[in-house]
């Protein structure tokens, strides 16, 4: 997952220092200056706590604020305070964290506040994250709070017995010292709260709002408030997008430092010292094909674009634009995405889930018979990187020196089938050790990469004598089903919600099914290990116990890594210091635009 956009109190200083809190006026976004941007599938909405697509993300971020965010273009991803005041004041040992909230933001106005201007406090975080419990909700972000704080699974568990979340309730997890300071105590120490805490689904929700359009109608995803940026004008589902510049948001001033990167220079030189956000309006484009996408680049219809699989080639060269571009004055950011893009076989699934040593040999089998090597030059053009290891490059508790025990290995795959009673018949397809037919239904998008990937698995299970039928959906139904335990095996990728190793080990741990844990596995020796692991910080410890979780992994092989795929973000000449975050969604309230007429802003 992913960022906390919006801003980007710019001003933050090292260490707990507090950033600038002198507001802007608003009105420096400048309603004629607009940037085009195309999805490549279609979102789902816009609730912070219901939404967990990337899509959605941006314009989630857009809307809505976290306590925290990401330095614009810190690398390694820095935090820094968004609404918050400061960085988390925490004490014993990792237990406590005390938060002081800046005064004077004010969400966008909307006519369930009766014409008053309603000023965030800390109890709407406090409602938000409590929002992320209620079992009414299903909310499949529960994992980021769940077990953590004080009295909140009590809390959780008392509406789920009485069918009704008291919200007015309180907990000694959630302590409001005045309205603008928040202390949260632990039930044991977690070094990840602060990341956790700048992740989408925190964002604050106003609980007016939520009474207004109501929680059961999903309404408040088709109606979103915020105190960010931006505010959505118009939304047609699967289509299109309109966001455009809140006329009451506070700004900013744009004051990020340059780091080690030679262009970061050039962006303080281009967007320092201006008051943000500039672009007073976003049009999103929904486009599932690769060559719509493209022609609208080419065209001028578009002004940032996410060039990816088989369209890498038509714009790159060696990981460069090609001189045609250049030309033009194309701009490329290229970063390897902090993901982790794994096939799962969902341990539910009467044929291909359970312990037992034959199913661990069928889908070991399969995974030694898979060649993510052909997947990445076949589909992604060579645009992604090979994983050995489950936390990809750039996130803390990476291992670059770390190989994985399932390697490509057909014979052996071959073998393995046959030494626990996978017998092929007359006509070349395996059956069940009890006779009865071995079938498997592997799902993706309804695209043309989706089509492209269900092939490369095709071929896999071909070559073991398995019979696959694809399953192609639009992305939303996909996530749907996954999320219910429906699917039974798919290619799901994972971006960071944060840059730390944890958030890619708990896509495994067993209390996360129904939510991250898509392969609904629940491994009793890999659960043991994750929750001792939540009581670490980042060191050799944990270090020690991701590399145990990983093998319990590789045993069972309830999943295979695939790959990390590179993000190339085309711009066109006209966007002013643009540079792709490795954790943000969407950096367009830190960017500018020259108007359409070529006239840059002033």
């Amino acid at each position: 997952m992913k960022w906390r956009l919006m801003f980007r109190w710019a001003f933050v200083m090292l260490m707990g220092i507090a950033p600038l809190t002198t507001s802007i006026a608003a009105g420096s976004a400048d309603p004629d200056k607009v940037l085009r941007y195309i999805f490549v599938a279609a979102e789902t909405g816009f609730d912070p706590a219901r939404s967990m697509d990337l899509y959605s993300a941006h314009v989630i971020q857009s809307i809505f604020e976290t306590l925290y965010t990401y330095d614009y273009l810190a690398r390694p991803a820095k935090l820094i305070p968004l609404t918050a005041a400061a960085l988390p004041e925490i004490s014993d040992g990792g237990k406590t964290y005390t938060i002081r909230l800046k005064k004077g933001i004010y969400f966008m106005d909307d006519p369930v506040f009766k014409g008053k201007r309603r000023e965030l406090t800390m109890a709407d975080y406090v409602y938000s994250y409590k929002r992320l419990m209620d079992p009414q909700l299903h909310s499949p972000h529960t994992w980021l709070f769940e077990g953590k704080v004080e009295g909140l699974d009590e809390m959780a568990l008392k509406a789920k017995k009485s069918g009704r979340f008291d919200y007015q309730s309180k907990i000694t997890g959630f302590e409001l010292l005045d309205p603008y300071t928040l202390r949260i105590h632990l039930k044991q120490a977690d070094f990840n709260l602060g990341m956790i805490l700048a992740h989408e689904p925190t964002s604050a929700v106003a609980h007016e709002v939520v009474e207004k359009y109501g929680d059961r109608q999903g309404q408040v995803a088709a109606n979103p408030v915020g105190t960010g940026p931006y505010r959505l004008t118009q939304w047609v589902r699967g289509s299109r997008m309109v966001l455009e510049a809140n006329p009451g948001y506070r700004g900013f001033i744009w004051d990020f430092q340059a780091g080690t990167d030679p262009d970061d220079q050039h962006i303080v030189a281009q967007m320092k010292g201006k008051k943000m956000p500039r672009i007073g309006r976003i049009e999103i484009s929904v486009m599932v094909e690769d060559q719509s996408r493209w022609l609208a680049f080419q065209n001028d219809e578009v002004d940032l674009f996410q060039l990816e699989g088989p369209l890498a080639p038509r714009a790159l060269a060696d990981g460069k634009l090609r001189p045609e571009l250049v030309k033009k004055g194309v701009q490329l950011s290229r970063i390897v995405d902090p993901e982790s893009s794994y096939t799962y076989w969902n341990l539910r699934d009467p044929v291909w889930g359970g312990l037992t040593k034959e199913k661990i040999a069928l889908r070991r089998a399969v995974a030694m018979a898979y060649n993510p090597q052909e997947e990445i030059k076949i589909v992604w053009h060579d645009d992604a990187v090979a994983m050995e290891y489950p936390i990809p490059p750039g996130i803390v508790g990476h291992d670059p020196d770390y190989k994985s025990s399932i390697q490509y290995d057909l014979p052996a795959a071959q073998a393995l089938l046959d030494k626990f009673g996978y017998k092929k018949g007359a006509d070349g397809w395996r059956t069940q050790p009890n006779g009865k037919p071995l079938s498997i239904r592997y799902s993706a998008r309804a695209e043309s990469n989706g089509q492209h990937m269900a092939e490369i698995w095709k071929k896999t299970y071909g070559s073991l004598g398995i019979h696959m039928e694809a399953d192609l959906r639009p992305f939303p139904d996909l996530l749907k089903a996954e999320k219910q335990c429906e699917l039974q095996s798919r290619t799901s990728p994972w971006i960071a919600d944060y840059p730390d190793g944890d958030n890619f080990m708990q896509l495994y741990y067993g209390a996360n099914i129904h939510q991250t844990n898509n392969g609904c596995a629940e491994i009793p020796e890999y659960d043991k290990l994750y929750a001792q692991s939540q009581k670490l910080p980042d060191g050799p410890q944990r270090d020690l116990l991701f590399h145990k979780m990983t093998r319990v992994m590789e045993l069972y092989s309830a999943q295979r890594l695939g790959y990390a795929r590179y993000r190339n973000m085309l711009a066109q000449p006209r966007v002013i210091g643009f540079k792709k975050h490795p954790i943000l969604h969407c950096e367009w309230m830190y960017v500018d635009i020259e108007k359409r007429d070529g006239v840059a802003g002033k």
